[in-house]
Formats: C-alpha cells, sequence, structure tokens
C-alpha cells in the first residue's frame, strides 16, 4: 500500500509522467478502437476515395484534438504564449519547447492509428482501388473503359458478384495491400530511426539551453498549479471568516434586542462582546492569506498577477509587490521570519 502511495503522490506530482501516461493510454484506446472497427467499403467509384482517406485521417485528427485537450501543458503554453511581458521577460525559447512537448504526445496516438490502417491495408486498398492502372494487369484487356471502372470500384468488396471469384480482383487487392504496407513499414522505420538519432545524437550537443528550456518550462506549470492552489486556499479561509464574521454579527444583534426585552422585567444586564473578526479562526496563521481582506484587494492582485507576472528576482519583487496591495500591514506569526517577497 506505501508503494501505492509513493507512486500514485509521484504521478500527481510530475505533469510529465502524467502526461507520458495519458499518451500511453489514448495510444492502448486507438489500438483497441482500430481492432474493433467494422471496415464496410462503398464500393462506388466517386465515393471509395473520400470514405478510404477519411478513415485513414479523420480519426487521427479527433485523437490529436483528444490528445491537445488532455494535456494541460497545452494551455499553460497558450498562456504563456499571449501574456503581457509586465515585470516578467518572455522567452520564446520556453513556448518553442512547450509546444514541441506536447505536439510529441498529442502525436503518438493519431501516429498509431496511421500505421495500423497502412498495415492493415482496408483503407488503402478502398481509396485507391479505382486509381490502379489497368495497363498494369493483363485481365482486364477485354474491357471497356467503363467496366475497367466498374470493375475497379468494386475490388474492395470481394463478396460482390461482380467480382467475386475474379483473379483481377485479388491481383489488384494484393497489389494495394502490398504498397500499403511498404509504405506503413517504410514509415515505421523512419520513425525508429529519427528517434534513434534524436536520443543518440543529442548528448552530443551543449546541454545548457535544454536543460534551462526544460526548467523553466517546469517552473511555468508549477507556478501556475501552485497560484490556483493558493487562490483556492485564500477563497475558503476568506469564505470561512465571512461566514464567522456574520455570525458574530448576528448574535450580537440578537443579544442586544434581547437585553432590551429583557430590561423592562430585570435591568440591565451586560452584553457580551463578540469577539473580533480577526481572531475568529483560532490564529491558524496564515497571515500571507490574512493580508488580502476585502473584494477590491482580490481583484487588484488577480489583475496584477495576470498583466504584469512578478519577476524572477526574490530579492528585487519585495520593492515592486510589497505595496499597494493590503489597506494594513500583513499580520506576521510569532516566531517566523517575514518573506521578502509578497505571497500570494
Amino acid at each position: 500500500m506505501d508503494k501505492f502511495r509513493t507512486l500514485f503522490l509521484h504521478f500527481q506530482s510530475s505533469s510529465e509522467s502524467v502526461m507520458n501516461g495519458v499518451c500511453l493510454l489514448l495510444a492502448m484506446v486507438t489500438v483497441k478502437l482500430y481492432s474493433s472497427f467494422d471496415f464496410n467499403c462503398p464500393c462506388l467509384a466517386h465515393y471509395n476515395a473520400l470514405y478510404g482517406l477519411g478513415l485513414l485521417f479523420t480519426p487521427p485528427i479527433a485523437l490529436f484534438l483528444c490528445g491537445l485537450l488532455a494535456n494541460r501543458q497545452s494551455v499553460v503554453m497558450v498562456e504563456e504564449w499571449r501574456r503581457p511581458a509586465g515585470h516578467r521577460r518572455k522567452d520564446p525559447g520556453i513556448v518553442r519547447y512547450m509546444c514541441s512537448s506536447v505536439l510529441q504526445r498529442a502525436l503518438a496516438a493519431p501516429v498509431i492509428w496511421i500505421l495500423l490502417a497502412l498495415l492493415d491495408g482496408k483503407c488503402f486498398v478502398c481509396a485507391f482501388s479505382s486509381s490502379v492502372d489497368p495497363e498494369k494487369f493483363l485481365d482486364f484487356t477485354n474491357m471497356t473503359p467503363s467496366q475497367v471502372q466498374l470493375f475497379l470500384a468494386k475490388v474492395p468488396c470481394k463478396e460482390d458478384e461482380l467480382v467475386r471469384n475474379s483473379p483481377a480482383r485479388k491481383a489488384v487487392s494484393r497489389y494495394l495491400r502490398c504498397l500499403s504496407q511498404a509504405i506503413g513499414w517504410s514509415l515505421t522505420l523512419l520513425l525508429i530511426l529519427l528517434a534513434f538519432l534524436a536520443r543518440c545524437l543529442r548528448p552530443c550537443f551543449d546541454q545548457t539551453v535544454f536543460l534551462q528550456r526544460r526548467y523553466w518550462s517546469n517552473y511555468v506549470d508549477l507556478e501556475q498549479k501552485l497560484f490556483d492552489e493558493t487562490c483556492c486556499e485564500h477563497a475558503r479561509d476568506f469564505a470561512h471568516r465571512c461566514v464567522l464574521h456574520f455570525f458574530a454579527s448576528m448574535q450580537s444583534e440578537m443579544q442586544a434586542r434581547g437585553l432590551r426585552r429583557d430590561s423592562a422585567g430585570r435591568g440591565p444586564e451586560a452584553p457580551e462582546r463578540p469577539e473580533p473578526p480577526d481572531g475568529l479562526d483560532g490564529g491558524s496563521g496564515k497571515a500571507h492569506l490574512r493580508a488580502v481582506s476585502s473584494q477590491e484587494q482580490v481583484d487588484r492582485l488577480l489583475s496584477a498577477w495576470y498583466s504584469s507576472k512578478p519577476p524572477l528576482d526574490l530579492t528585487a519583487s519585495s520593492g515592486l509587490w510589497g505595496c499597494g496591495l493590503t489597506h494594513r500591514a500583513p499580520t506576521v506569526v510569532p516566531g517566523t521570519r517575514e518573506s521578502p517577497h509578497t505571497d500570494v
């Protein structure tokens, strides 16, 4: 159980591992979909190519879009590309690195579908049966051009009466299937060769830029995650304090009304004063969250985060972000040292 928990925490904290798992899952789903798919060519001269090429390229496009939607870094990449520069300069190299990483994972499932379709050959035979040169086969010498086109359109449908048990149909189908498999295996060999060269030649070049791009792309992703988590934490703490403040106000009002009602019979009694709103959370020590305590401050902080993110220099960030966010100085928990930069 501890090993499973450790593995789960690793996948939860590592976006790269999660995306690799999603990529593998999409690849497995692609293989399952293609194996359970029932292919039926229309065997019509004007629709064979449209149907065959449509099944060869339309599912890969859908799988590619699903890969982009499932990859969280695609949204982070677009946000990093479109954000205003503000106090932090934008590095196009980080966007390019994230784009290449997103495309590599999103293209895995579509490439698998295309390779499976080419190695199987059904889509290729359906799409290009009407485009075969009849002069390459001797069985079409006694047919008119219209009969040849009709016969070639019926090649994918081996149960059709026109082409059933016909040696010409078997020859054309075998020719197209072999051509499709040759293209499929050639693409497979090319992809494996490119991956091999990329893996073997990458250590031969300077890794400084690559390490920098990888570090800052991970930083952008983790920064956005931490900001979202901190916003949720602040929203929960702010709502908690607002609710407690409301009940404290209602309690003092009810005590005041009870005092006026009972004062005619028993005389005045000292009302119990409610605790101040700042002490309602029991001193949880969340000074960095309690510093932003109004709707205007929250809106200003979120606008500042989007329009001009803080510079990546903790020694200089206090001068830019240490003022203007609160009406009062933030509370510092005893025994702790104030951070040089303002937390969100």
